[in-house]
């Protein structure tokens, strides 16, 4: 059999390795990437998940390593623990026939046994930047003999807040290496980080044939905001749901929704950054081996996650990022499986959905929810084909003693039948069917809010604070808000997404509920609801933009 990594250059051992594993030719970005990093040279990579990334860093920087163990001489960084332990995974086995020393080293893990290995000599650790500086201040981690660097999913780490450490660990490797940088976006803040680190890098940009996938079945909903939850339950009675993954927009909003799906008769289970290492895989063995079904995570708890059976996968929050969709989505109909993709689309979130479906190049079917009716006989519907079941078995000798009892006592065997129903469909009071409103198109007439800040042309004088509409009374405009001061403002970079998930990550609130947001030159203005103020307020000198602190206070 002909292997065409032999094509490019890497060693025999390396090419056996990989025909071993099944790969027999290159992936476009592998082809591309794997001959410049064998030279040594700098880039940027601009690609998709799924697209073979891991490989095509891994291979060059493990054809060009010497394994010694007696110094680190590769170094990568990964936004979330699970994509760290994946790509250290997978560089392991790329390197086994080397002996390769590979390290994962990641937060909710004890020091000691990442420190002792350290202390022993690894020749590659992969971590996330957090855990990575933390080893770095304690004097356990030496970079000074690093050879290579690679920043894996970028903009992730930029989303997250770890810009200001990445920047503090490169500071920490010799000014002469090779840097590889992955990112599916290129925001200016991961130029700027090129820019800064990066000695002429060749740009590699790779984007999938295919978006997504034929094998999904795209649907959406379109529904108020306050109906969400009410109208994932009326989908959830009539889907045929074997496990599903539920994306939320924040952390605080999956755990809930886990909490209110769970109440209404639809056990489910929230994944979130909040959970410690051990909780988060005990909740993933749970729904691996099937004992729970539906899974309420945000993008960054899902990322890594190595589950190819999922049946459907809801947006309970559209994502703000066509690419976000396809990332989503593309967790369903994996190996040749069908599979479903739902979404539930406030008349606000028209227009993103929109954005999506150019970007992928296919349409979102529109759903309508089911009716009341629709789900009362879809419930007696399937409490027939129970039955039907249980007839065909004959396994109820018992039971039909008992009816032959109750029967010899006068009592109709009809009643008996229908009593027997009745107590079978108790479980159904768990799942009241709640009222929902209509939902329409057309936008009402309201003030620019944050949860539809973009895509509107229209509102770029609220955004950038031209307009003089009132943004600089002290008030808030609008009934039930208190209206906040930021201390940075357009002249420093900050934007209206930057404030949005600033305060919904470090305050811990939806997003969704900021008020109106004004960005002025020095400062910024934004309303927050009045019974989230203190929760606000009291974080302040916690937030961060950037490597910017960010003060809050009441205007």
């Amino acid at each position: 059999m002909t292997n065409e990594f032999h094509a490019l250059n890497l060693h025999p051992q390396l090419v056996q390795t990989v025909s071993e594993l099944g790969y027999t030719s290159p992936t476009p970005i592998q082809a591309a990437v794997i001959p410049v990093m064998l030279a040594g040279q700098d880039i940027i990579g601009q690609a998709q998940t799924g697209t073979g990334k891991t490989a095509a860093f891994a291979l060059p920087i493990l054809n060009n390593l010497s394994p010694n163990g007696n110094s680190v001489q590769c170094l990568v960084l990964a936004p979330t623990r699970e994509l760290a332990m994946q790509v250290a995974k997978a560089m392991h086995g790329y390197g086994r026939q080397q002996g390769v020393g590979v390290l994962p080293v990641y937060g909710g893990q004890p020091y000691g046994r990442q420190i002792s290995r350290l202390r022993k000599g690894v020749d590659i650790v992969v971590g996330t930047p957090g855990r990575l500086l933390d080893l770095i201040n304690k004097g356990v981690l030496d970079l000074s003999q690093v050879k290579t660097v690679v920043l894996d999913e970028a903009d992730e780490m930029l989303s997250m807040g770890f810009i200001e450490d990445i920047e503090e660990i490169l500071s920490a490797t010799p000014p002469i290496r090779q840097t590889a940088l992955f990112s599916a976006t290129m925001p200016a803040a991961i130029r700027h980080l090129a820019n800064r680190y990066m000695t002429d890098p060749q740009v590699i940009s790779i984007e999938r044939q295919q978006r997504t996938v034929d094998t999904v079945d795209q649907r959406h909903y379109l529904v108020n905001e306050r109906d969400k939850t009410a109208a994932l339950t009326r989908v959830f009675e009539i889907e045929p749901v074997e496990s599903a993954l539920i994306f939320c927009r924040t952390r605080a909003r999956t755990g809930t929704l886990a909490n209110e799906l769970t109440i209404r008769g639809f056990p489910a289970e929230a994944l979130n950054g909040d959970m410690s290492q051990d909780a988060r895989e005990r909740v993933l063995n749970r729904f691996r081996r099937k004992q729970i079904k539906v899974l309420v995570a945000t993008d960054v708890a899902a990322r890594g996650l190595d589950i190819d059976d999922i049946s459907h996968v809801f947006n309970f929050d559209f994502p703000p990022d066509p690419e976000i969709y396809v990332h989503r989505i593309g967790r369903t109909g994996r190996a040749g499986k069908s599979g479903v993709a739902l979404s539930l689309v406030t008349p606000s979130e028209l227009w993103r959905m929109g954005r999506t479906e150019r970007y992928t190049r296919q349409k979102i079917a529109r759903a309508e929810l089911p009716t009341i009716e629709e789900i009362q006989k879809h419930r007696e519907k399937a409490l027939i084909e129970s039955i039907q079941v249980w007839l065909r078995r004959d396994r109820c000798r018992r039971e039909r003693e008992i009816v032959t009892e109750l029967a010899a006592q006068g009592v109709d065997p009809i009643d008996i039948a229908a009593v027997a129903l009745k107590m079978a469909r108790g479980e159904e009071k768990q799942r009241p069917i709640a009222p929902i409103g209509q939902a329409r198109k057309k936008q009402p007439k309201q003030s620019w809010r944050a949860d539809n800040r973009a895509g509107r042309s229209k509102d770029r004088g609220r955004r950038n604070g031209s307009t003089n509409n009132g943004s600089h009374r002290k008030g808030s405009h609008e009934q039930g808000m208190v209206r906040l001061t930021l201390s940075k403002g357009r002249s420093d970079g900050l934007r209206v997404n930057h404030v949005v998930g600033t305060l919904a990550h470090f305050a811990d609130i939806p997003g969704h509920t900021l008020g109106k947001i004004s960005i002025q030159d020095h400062h910024t203005l934004v309303d927050v609801p009045e019974k989230l103020v203190e929760q606000v307020l009291a974080k302040s000198g916690a937030y961060r933009f950037g490597r910017y602190s960010l003060d809050i206070e009441r205007a």
